[in-house]
């Protein structure tokens, strides 16, 4: 089974050597590996390139963005660059970050789900943060999420979600688009990758508000997209993330901001995200 992955870096020199290091000595290389230096304005680029030496299965590759980190869109369009540059035809694409550190077996790992369940779409570990000197669970979502980070995609599941959408919003829309073509989604719990930035730390008022953007961007409708703000607002100790998230909502109605998926994926993500709350909430 052939993995290739796609890291897109902007200004990650203080965690780029680990995670470089991490991907370097697997227990299992991938066919191709492209580091997608996306206007970077630090040491990033550089670090890279001294690490990866003789490795031939690994490049670094320059793209031009905006200077600054912006959820969604500029990571996917980075992707999207990368994606177009692989020389490798493969059976698992992954999208991984330049600020995590892999356990030794995790390509290992990821090839065996693959392996051993041919409906599973997309597969990962979980993401741990450094707090009191204690590695936790990054507790953002549930386990079974596979979050941004360390996504990887079987490619008939990629191909049949038309790939990853240029938008806030698209590392939960792929999985619901995912499911609503009939495929499994698989997080092993064991598998702990460690996250050298946690998630919070990276956004700006402005990317709060996009979590919002993102809910109306996917036909959450406002209801679920309450519900889906005050369990992030709650899951992540913060008022300002529900007052913005509110924010970005309502101005994306406004504006009538356009949507990312379908009338009939829309009621596709409603019902099965009703079906999700009654099953874990409401059923007796």
């Amino acid at each position: 089974m052939k993995i290739c992955i796609i890291i897109p870096v902007f200004n990650e020199q203080d965690f780029i050597k680990k995670s470089v290091e991490s991907l370097i000595n697997q227990t299992i290389i991938p066919a191709e590996v492209i580091y997608v230096n996306d206007n970077s304005t630090d040491n990033s680029k550089n670090i890279i390139k001294n690490l990866i030496g003789k490795c031939e299965w690994i490049r670094v590759i320059d793209y031009k963005s905006v200077q600054k980190h912006v959820p969604g869109s500029k990571v996917i369009e980075a992707f999207n660059f990368g994606l177009k540059n692989l020389e490798t035809q493969f059976d698992v694409i992954c999208k991984f970050d330049g600020d995590i550190i892999l356990p030794k077996n995790y390509i290992e790992k990821i090839i065996e789900i693959f392996n051993e369940n041919e409906n599973v779409g997309i597969s990962g570990g979980n993401l741990y943060v450094l707090k009191n000197r204690k590695w936790i669970y990054e507790n953002i979502t549930a386990k079974t999420h596979v979050r941004g980070p360390i996504k990887a995609y079987r490619a008939e599941c990629f191909d049949d979600i038309n790939g990853l959408k240029s938008s806030i919003g698209w590392d939960t829309v792929d999985v619901l688009l995912a499911q609503k073509k009939g495929w499994l989604i698989y997080t092993d719990k064991d598998l702990i990758v460690k996250h050298l930035k946690p998630t919070g730390q990276k956004y700006s008022i402005n990317s709060k508000m996009l979590q919002g953007e993102s809910l109306y961007k996917m036909r959450f409708g406002f209801i679920l997209s309450v519900l889906s703000l005050l369990k992030s607002s709650f899951n992540n100790n913060s008022l300002s993330r529900l007052f913005y998230g509110f924010m970005g909502y309502f101005i994306s109605f406004l504006r009538q901001k356009t949507f990312i998926v379908t009338d009939e994926e829309g009621v596709f993500i409603r019902n099965f995200r009703w079906k999700v709350i009654y099953e874990k909430y409401l059923k007796f």
